[in-house]
């Protein structure tokens, strides 16, 4: 799509289609708009649209609600249900009015909302005869001040958030860690700041990370340790570390999981995919940090090699971890990874991860779950969860919660027996892997798809890659 913004009217723009947003007690210049919200058939609350024609084009007039309360994401979201009704009338050309006062953070979610609704999933699908397919060949912002440096940062991001999708949404058989691989290094040959390095399962033993390696061990699948290092030439700050999970099939390993909704479980690479092309648009924006990113990508399965219950392994850390269930196997990946990434010079690190069911029962998906070490870094990590609508809940560690994950025959547990504080003790385990290092978990488990937002409601929701973008670009 081409997305451009620019100084001139709303009417002078070659749009087939112009959106005006309305607040509380807003009026419109052109009579038949204004005639409209008079009839009733407009209105002025969030998520309303009324259309119209003059003069050969087609009008929308979007409820945008009371003008104090309106914020980026019900930008994003007015934007998405915008895009998605001018799809279905078969707009090419949008244009948005960008509405009286708006700053720069409500125009670029009216982009990143626009991009967002005209994602779509269908390589697999055979088009019907009779089906034409319609997307948005360009969106135009328009106001009387030039947005362009916003429209295209916006842009760049929402693009990588849709690419973190297609990862998620590609089924597992076509998104191996092999595969998630190769979109690394795609990325790093697309930009000379973007150095990647790929490592398979010798290395990975090679390197001591047996938690990851016993992971590993049941699929034929060659596993991925994936690491991405970016520096601009004017960076300055801490060193960031990104971690992302990356089982690209969870079966469960020898606990195996229930056969209901298993075919969810290709998204359970959410947080590497976040991670990856997170990276990809830090990378392209050129933003002044310091970064190294650290993917751990493995499939989970059942075999005669598979790690079974009762196993116990050493970590690249040296702690040694009892496997009591083998699906609570993310954690033992990024027990690894977490070490790997400070050995690799992260000062400050986030880990994504499709964690645990648990968080989904404590937060369903409007919140992220956090738990981190560090309340100065978990403020600035909340803080870009607010600002890009990607919304976090901290949740506590505390000393008692060390005791549900210590070891019997070993030093640490991957899953307390009793299963309390599900989330909560899974961070605990991983707090370990940080050591003294500032550290943030997320668990993305509930937000990671389905996410039933109208920019992302069924599928991938690419979460994390605006959080990740937005905590690059206020870092110092």
């Amino acid at each position: 799509m081409e997305i451009r913004a620019t100084t001139s009217p709303p009417e002078s723009v070659p749009a087939d289609t112009i959106v005006l947003g309305v607040f509380e007690g807003d009026q419109l210049d052109q009579p038949p708009l204004q005639a409209l919200l008079d009839s009733g058939e407009a209105k002025r609350k969030p998520g309303s649209l009324a259309l119209t024609h003059i003069d050969g084009r087609r009008f929308l007039i979007a409820g945008l609600g009371p003008r104090d309360a309106f914020d980026p994401e019900l930008a994003r979201v007015a934007a998405a249900g915008a895009a998605k009704k001018a799809i279905e009338l078969g707009a090419r050309a949008l244009c948005w009015a960008v509405p009286a006062g708006a700053d720069e953070q409500i125009v670029g979610a009216l982009v990143e909302g626009t991009v967002l609704a005209g994602y779509r999933f269908d390589r697999y699908k055979t088009p019907e005869d009779d089906e034409t397919e319609t997307a948005l060949d360009s969106l135009t912002v328009s106001d009387s001040k030039d947005h362009s440096a916003t429209v295209s940062h916006a842009q760049v991001i929402a693009e990588a958030v849709n690419a973190a999708r297609i990862l998620q949404d590609t089924p597992a058989n076509d998104m191996t860690p092999s595969d998630l691989a190769a979109r690394a290094n795609e990325l790093a040959a697309e930009n000379p700041n973007l150095i990647v390095k790929i490592e398979g399962r010798k290395e990975i033993v090679a390197r001591g990370m047996g938690a990851f390696a016993a992971v590993a061990q049941g699929t034929a699948q060659e596993p991925a340790l994936i690491t991405l290092h970016y520096s601009a030439a004017n960076a300055s700050g801490p060193t960031l570390g990104f971690v992302g999970k990356a089982v690209t099939f969870d079966s469960g390993g020898i606990s195996i999981k229930p056969s209901a909704a298993m075919d969810e479980m290709k998204f359970d690479m959410s947080g590497g995919a976040a991670v990856i092309e997170a990276v990809g648009a830090i990378a392209r924006l050129a933003l002044p940090v310091k970064l190294v990113a650290v993917i751990g990508a493995t499939e989970n399965m059942l075999s005669e090699r598979a790690v079974k219950p009762g196993d116990i392994v050493r970590t690249m850390s040296g702690i040694t971890v009892e496997i009591n269930n083998t699906d609570a196997e993310g954690r033992l990946v990024l027990a690894d990874c977490l070490a790997h990434a400070v050995n690799e010079g992260a000062e400050r690190l986030v880990d994504l991860a499709t964690l645990t069911g648990a968080i989904i029962v404590a937060l369903g998906s409007t919140y992220a779950g956090l738990m981190s070490n560090d309340d100065a870094w978990a403020t600035e990590v909340e803080a870009a969860a607010a600002a890009t609508g990607e919304l976090v809940w901290r949740m506590p560690l505390h000393a008692e919660y060390k005791k549900l994950v210590k070891g019997t025959y070993a030093d640490l547990n991957n899953a307390p027996e009793r299963g309390q504080a599900g989330a909560i003790t899974a961070a605990e385990f991983l707090a370990r892997f940080a050591a003294k290092t500032p550290w943030v978990h997320l668990d993305i488990a509930g937000t990671a798809w389905n996410l039933g937002r109208s920019y992302a409601e069924k599928g991938g929701s690419g979460f994390g890659v605006r959080l990740l973008v937005e905590l690059a670009s206020a870092h110092r």
